[in-house]
């Protein structure tokens, strides 16, 4: 007879057989017997210096591999992830919250534990605002169900979920069920029918139809299915900024990053001229739209999305997003004949003259460019390293991660970690400013103590940039950190102090041959310095005020 299964060990393995490897966090009294659980598992602990990178990296994690996970104690860990958790729910990342709490024998009588807020349930609350399923595994005969019913959910909704483990249920044995229920829904077949039908028509007689992929394509996985969509009918894809690397951008069909005013005239000119814009997993974003400076017909568009599928102003009800977009691959198309499309403009490259010229921030992003290697991964904090990196050339499928929509300082670094683990072929390069570095940077000591070998590149304008060029004051200052000198305090690592072309030369050609630990570059920028992309969003913003 098989063993029956305690409560923690099911969970293991249905994150392990959703294929997580590995579980982020801190430890805590509460979750104690958890961990030693997951130490005997073939789940791997990576223990980060704060529940917040903790956090940023699951959430990275989830975006590269299909679902991450991270399990802190009660509370005083849990509200620390709230940042992170509603960063994943805006930007549909599928990131399992698992948080020790007192045992329910321990409830009894409404006693004043350490780490209660105001009552039991509070930090319960809270992450019932912030997950599409959340769920308290106090009764071991409903334990089984309800981890299966809400790893479910951050599957097919790609959004995070809360799982609560009183630490007296840890190891109590669960009851599983006696026949396994059927959780998947599928398509109304008559209705997907005609929506196919609806949307090939449109788009055979469209002039100059294009497709603008979002990010929703990368969490269901339909990277492929895009591809093959455009080689097949010849259609030309653009991505938004949240979206960026939805495809490789060596792709002779991509257009670029549209952005409405915000992006490249070109590709904003193609798009919005466009008689049939094909819609797949876009979110209409402020930021993904140029702060709404998009010109987007819907009486011209076809809207697909995991919550809607709209052609024209005709809704679709109970068409899944991925039978839709595979519908559409398989559709019969005849190639179109090639028009002509943008092609991304050269970066500025270097001259012989220009090796002690003072660094700035399109130099930088062009040297960058060509430093892009087929492992390289990009991941992007917020500010200026995501405004400057969307003209970035990435070569291959999810390869660029940056918070576009919800913006949250702080992702890149532990970001960094997370993706590595997440997909060891790649070598992550994180770019961060000198602000959002000073959140959560010190994760390097995780990229040390678990072997990880990222290149972090700090763009140091003493200062929070975006907001300096919306509306500037004292308040948008930091302090000046030598950031080049971290490795000294972490004892690993290699640092490089950029102040000319010939310096970030060097470090970058150093870096390279580097792969032991991770390497930092702190690029000494002028403070007004921005990238046009930054400039165009802060007159924006800056006419908002």
């Amino acid at each position: 007879m098989a063993r029956v299964l305690t409560i923690g060990e099911y969970l293991i393995q249905q994150l392990y057989r959703r294929g997580v490897r590995h579980v982020f966090g801190i430890p805590g009294d509460y979750v104690l017997g958890f961990y030693d659980q997951l130490l005997r598992s073939k789940l791997q602990i990576v223990c980060t210096g704060d529940e917040q990178g903790a956090g940023f990296a699951a959430d990275a994690y989830a975006r590269v591999r299909g679902l991450g996970a991270v399990c802190v104690t009660y509370c005083v860990g849990g509200l620390k992830l709230a940042n992170t958790t509603a960063e994943a729910f805006a930007e549909k990342s599928p990131v399992v919250v698992i948080s020790g709490a007192p045992g329910v024998k321990e409830r009894e009588k409404n006693p004043l534990l350490h780490h209660k807020v105001r009552e039991f349930d509070t930090q319960r609350k809270v992450f019932e605002q912030l997950t599409v399923a959340a769920t308290v595994l106090s009764d071991p005969q409903t334990a089984f169900q309800e981890i299966d019913r809400v790893l479910h959910a951050a599957e097919s909704y790609k959004r995070p979920v809360y799982i609560e483990l009183p630490r007296d249920m840890v190891a109590r044995p669960g009851i599983a069920r006696s026949e396994p229920s059927n959780l998947d829904e599928a398509s109304d077949t008559l209705s997907l029918k005609a929506a196919l039908a609806e949307a090939t028509e449109m788009i055979r007689a469209a002039r100059q139809p294009v497709i603008l992929a979002d990010v929703e394509v990368h969490r269901f996985g339909l990277q492929e299915e895009l591809v093959r969509l455009a080689e097949k009918s010849g259609l030309p894809v653009a991505a938004t900024l949240l979206g960026k690397s939805v495809v490789g951008e060596q792709h002779s069909f991509y257009l670029g990053v549209y952005e409405g005013a915000m992006g490249r005239e070109d590709v904003r000119r193609y798009v919005e001229s466009s008689d049939c814009v094909v819609l797949l997993g876009a979110f209409m974003t402020d930021i993904n739209l140029g702060i709404y400076t998009a010109r987007l017909d819907p009486a011209r568009s076809i809207y697909a999305t995991s919550e809607k599928l709209s052609i024209r102003y005709h809704n679709y009800e109970k068409v899944r997003f991925q039978d839709f977009v595979r519908g559409l691959r398989r559709a019969q198309w005849r190639r179109r004949p090639a028009r002509p499309i943008p092609r991304p403009p050269k970066m500025p490259g270097p001259t012989a003259a220009s090796g002690a010229r003072r660094i700035t921030v399109q130099r930088l992003f062009g040297r960058l460019n060509r430093f892009l290697r087929d492992d390289t991964a990009v991941v992007a904090d917020v500010g200026d390293a995501m405004f400057g990196a969307a003209d970035l050339n990435i070569h291959h499928r999810t390869e660029f991660l940056g918070p576009a929509y919800y913006a949250s300082m702080g992702f890149g670094v532990p970001a960094g970690i997370g993706v590595q683990l997440a997909n060891p072929k790649l070598r992550p390069l994180v770019l961060v400013g000198d602000g959002g570095f000073q959140m959560t940077g010190m994760e390097l000591a995780t990229a040390v103590r678990y072997r990880l070998n990222p290149i972090v590149v700090v763009l140091n304008n003493r200062g929070y940039g975006t907001e300096r060029h919306i509306h500037d004051g004292p308040y948008n200052d930091v302090a000046e950190w030598r950031f080049h000198r971290v490795p000294e305090v972490l004892g690993a690592g290699r640092g490089f102090l950029i102040e000319t072309e010939a310096d970030l030369d060097h470090a970058l050609r150093e870096v390279e041959r580097h792969t032991a630990s991770y390497s930092l570059l702190e690029v000494m920028l002028d403070p007004l310095d921005r990238s046009p992309a930054l400039e165009r969003l802060a007159k924006r913003l800056a006419a908002k005020l």
